[in-house]
């Protein structure tokens, strides 16, 4: 991650550079022209009243003048304080849903739900995270992650996803260095399978689409694909990455204790996977067809759902929410230095020009593998900023050329409901556990990312040439 985060400061730095070398200074932009309006020189004061009256409102309408254009390195001045500033605005936002969720979160721990959501998918989880001891808490935790991000409950789906890898990190004993279940975890996550695209389905509806809804099984598929070759590609590359004891200074190394990583009691039968399995495949036409109806239902359901099992089991729920709580405050105070330094380097490359440079040299290939350019910086964009890509697809579907119910507006929404801010989630989430040797997962994510673009390619091409 040093390398990495080095190059992207180095690139900016030195593309600013070369406009500062190559800069000219833009001529002036012509005074406008002024507004004629009939009856201004009227000697008739009521007529010369109503022309002013025009000329007001006819100036009023005027477009304004360009802004002129900024200097390459005081907009990568600009850019760094603006995200600076940005990061730490995102995490005290993000503090009250990590303090809420975290805190439910705490209630189903002391109640045994998720030791009863880890012996339920225990028969397909424990291939997939050998490591991970299958009544260990960092199961239930990743259940519920995984589905709050399917749910398109981006909220919800963060701070499970942190206490996931807190649980993880208990079972580390090479501190700092992230293990090949975490390396999963966060690729999977960055991948993870979507039924109700929710937030897409809104803007789409706000920017007057007339098929809101039909991005779902286009972003249903292109998650599929995407989960399953972050999978693949997190077991490929583990086999090849050095072991977290080669990279992991001899201090930084823990003995755990016993406890830790035995396994408690056995999980239920296998069928009772299976069925839970089932259960959710034929959900998902479900969530087609009733899925903009179901969304507004989910979060209220599950706040209602976990305090009512607490209580049922005798958990003292307010003690324990409140105990929870507390827990997302120290995790989003821990996790700002991590995002204060991914988010800078990314608003460097956005500003420096960096990136339009990569834009044009893509665009004659991607446009003929259906990627137009009019979607290519939204691919891009997308593993990098997550507000920099929401805007990229209003922009995208606000211009009447590329509306919301065009291919390139399908393309753009598919893209946005089925792929996740890479840099933010490896950001967040190695840094609330202070992960710094990030082995194989940026690969890995970035990997996902990318079948993630192919299959909404695919997927949004046969819905126009098959479905319509």
């Amino acid at each position: 991650m040093n390398r990495i985060f080095a190059a992207m400061i180095g690139v900016a730095f030195l593309f600013a550079l070369w406009g500062e070398v190559t800069w000219v200074e833009p001529a002036p932009a012509p005074a406008p022209a002024a507004v004629q309006v009939p009856g201004l020189e009227s000697p008739d004061p009521v007529v010369r009243g109503l022309a002013e009256e025009v000329a007001r409102l006819r100036a009023a309408e005027a477009p304004p003048p360009p802004a002129p254009p900024v200097r390459p390195m005081r907009a990568l001045q600009d850019a760094i304080l603006a995200r600076a500033k940005a990061s730490v605005d995102l995490v005290i936002g993000l503090i009250g849903a990590m303090a809420f969720f975290l805190g439910l979160m705490r209630v189903a721990q002391d109640g045994g739900l998720l030791r009863v959501l880890s012996r339920v998918i225990r028969p397909l989880l424990v291939r997939l995270f050998p490591d991970v001891p299958p009544d260990h808490p960092a199961m239930g935790a990743m259940v519920l992650n995984l589905a709050a991000n399917a749910l398109g409950l981006g909220n919800a789906a963060t701070p499970f996803g942190i206490k996931a890898m807190k649980e993880l990190d208990a079972l580390n004993p090479h501190k700092g260095t992230a293990t090949n279940a975490m390396v999963l975890f966060l690729a999977i996550n960055t991948s993870s399978v979507t039924l109700l695209p929710t937030g897409v389905i809104v803007w789409r509806e706000t920017l007057g689409s007339a098929r809101a809804a039909d991005i779902m099984p286009t972003t249903l598929l292109a998650t599929l694909f995407s989960t399953s070759v972050a999978i693949l590609a997190a077991k490929t590359f583990q086999r090849f990455a050095r072991s977290p004891a080669d990279v992991t200074p001899p201090d930084e190394v823990e003995v755990l204790p016993e406890a830790a990583t035995e396994a408690v009691d056995e999980g239920y039968p296998a069928w009772v996977s299976w069925l839970s399995l089932a259960a959710v495949v034929a959900a998902v036409p479900l969530t087609v067809v009733y899925g903009t109806v179901v969304a507004p239902w989910i979060i209220p359901g599950l706040a209602f759902g976990m305090i009512a099992y607490g209580t049922v089991q005798g958990v003292p729920v307010y003690e324990s929410f409140v105990a929870g709580a507390r827990e997302g405050w120290d995790l989003a105070v821990r996790i700002i230095p991590y995002l204060v330094a991914i988010l800078v380097a990314v608003g460097m490359l956005q500003a420096s020009g960096a990136l339009d440079v990569v834009i044009g040299v893509l665009d004659p290939v991607t446009s003929r593998l259906g990627l137009p350019g009019a979607a290519l910086p939204m691919a891009l964009l997308r593993p990098l900023s997550g507000s920099g890509a929401l805007g990229v697809m209003v922009a995208t579907m606000q211009d009447p050329a590329t509306g919301p119910d065009t291919y390139v507006g399908f393309l753009v929404s598919t893209l946005q409901g089925s792929t996740e801010t890479t840099f933010y989630v490896l950001a967040v989430y190695f840094g609330a556990v202070g992960v710094k040797r990030v082995r194989h997962a940026l690969a890995a994510a970035l990997t996902a990312d990318a079948a993630g673009i192919l299959g909404a390619v695919v997927a949004c091409s046969a819905y126009f040439a098959w479905a319509l």
